[in-house]
């Protein structure tokens, strides 16, 4: 693959980080850089680690883990986007959807990323046979899912005030989770 197709694939790959990080900057309100660098850093990390897990897994595991990479990336968007959603309708201070939290991030990063598994198991047919092939796709998909989650964040903190007076957050972000795992569910289930 060129450059650019590299580029395009890794910004296709990266929307789902940049629509949730944008949910979770609406949420935050504010700028705290910790949790935003470390959110990005995890949806960058995880967006290159899973296409390499799947390279990896192609000779070995590509038929368990094709099967069902769908269902699994559905079941944990959906799961989330359901709490978000109950949680919408709960008292300010019985919401358990926190952003800022290191196990709600590793959540919604490994659910975000399970679509890169079956990048990882392409390459694997489309002439990358080595893992010093692999590293400037890995990198270029992990800065450009840094940078998106990133720039989602600093959005939704500097717009979502204006969401925040008229509609209920965690009630759009759970819907939208939902609505991005069963694109996940039908793109997958259609081919």
């Amino acid at each position: 693959m060129h450059f650019i197709d590299l580029t395009l694939l890794a910004i296709a790959l990266a929307m789902d980080c940049f629509t949730v990080s944008i949910i979770s900057g609406v949420i935050l309100r504010q700028r705290l850089w910790f949790t935003i660098l470390r959110m990005s850093f995890l949806f960058g990390f995880f967006q290159a680690v899973m296409p390499l897990l799947g390279w990896m897994g192609t000779t070995h595991f590509s038929r368990y883990i094709e099967a069902y990479d769908h269902w699994i990336a559905f079941g944990l968007l959906a799961f989330i986007g359901g709490r978000m959603i109950r949680e919408s309708f709960l008292p300010e201070e019985a919401k358990h959807f926190d952003p800022v939290s290191l196990k709600s991030q590793l959540f919604l990063a490994v659910a975000t990323s399970i679509d890169a598994l079956a990048i990882g198991i392409t390459f694997a047919f489309t002439g990358y046979r080595t893992l010093g092939s692999l590293t400037l796709p890995l990198v270029i998909i992990g800065l450009v899912s840094f940078f998106f989650s990133l720039t989602g964040n600093l959005f939704g903190i500097r717009f979502g005030g204006c969401l925040c007076r008229r509609f209920r957050p965690e009630l759009i972000g759970g819907i939208i989770l939902v609505a991005i795992g069963l694109k996940v569910l039908v793109s997958h289930l259609s081919q």
